[in-house]
């Protein structure tokens, strides 16, 4: 199935090449930057019933336009950048379905069970989704956090899915080093996580063309979901309609 998402930076909707991310403003590489506002988006998500989608809030500045976003599609869209305990039940108030977590349950490379524990109580793990975005160092993906630009000590697999899966509903996994590019998926993550992952799990990071959908739907045993931005057209793309992805996840779900 097909996820939408919202990704903001400095409060406007963009598209941005993840790697850049860990660099400097000025390395910064930006493939779009829209004139319409978020809560533009989350209002045509909503209207073409487009569920389980996510706002990434990239930084500071962009806390106003998440709100206004989320507002417009309550209960339809997950939100996540700079969550934790004290906060997270105010952008659940605030209209997000799930809220989405990452650099906060990392310490010193590590996870944190105890924050995972002090989240899980607050708002229960039905309501929270785990970032593990990652990227490749050897043979193995590495958990990695701080808007990607820090590697943490852990590496995706069975036993860490499994273990991270008692803490959350569903989880969130951008393939950092293709995120952006318009390459093409990295296929071999996406089978990994089909094998690995015992919960619903959006893929996103590469996808060029409504084929890419329809191999990650295949592949991913119909557990992973794919998130598609800069490829797409009303993030200027011109490799996916919006239109062929939102007919496709009808089509899947009849």
């Amino acid at each position: 199935m097909f996820r939408p998402c919202i990704d903001l930076h400095e409060g406007r909707v963009k598209q941005i090449v993840g790697g850049s991310l860990s660099l400097g403003p000025a390395e910064l590489k930006t493939n779009f930057i829209s004139d319409r506002p978020a809560a533009w988006y989350a209002e045509l998500y909503a209207r073409d019933g487009l569920s389980g989608g996510h706002v990434i809030k990239l930084g500071p500045g962009n806390d106003s336009a998440a709100q206004l976003a989320l507002a417009a599609y309550p209960g339809g869209l997950q939100i996540g950048g700079g969550i934790h305990a004290d906060n997270a039940r105010s952008w659940l108030d605030a209209g997000a379905s799930h809220v989405i977590v990452t650099s906060w349950v990392f310490s010193q490379g590590q996870v944190n069970w105890d924050r995972l524990d002090q989240l899980v109580k607050g708002i229960g793990r039905d309501r929270l989704v785990l970032d593990l975005s990652c990227r490749r160092r050897g043979g193995d993906y590495f958990v990695v956090t701080d808007r990607w630009k820090h590697f943490t000590d852990v590496t995706l697999g069975e036993e860490s899915l499994q273990r991270l899966a008692a803490y959350a509903a569903e989880f969130l996994i951008h393939a950092v080093d293709v995120e952006g590019l318009c390459g093409g998926i990295d296929l071999d993550l996406v089978r990994k996580l089909a094998r690995w992952s015992p919960l619903p799990t959006t893929y996103a990071g590469g996808a060029r063309s409504i084929e890419d959908l329809e191999t990650v739907t295949r592949e991913g045993r119909g557990r992973i979901h794919l998130t598609i931005g800069s490829a797409l057209d009303i993030f200027g793309g011109s490799g996916v309609r919006y239109a062929d992805v939102v007919e496709f996840n009808r089509r899947f779900a009849a």
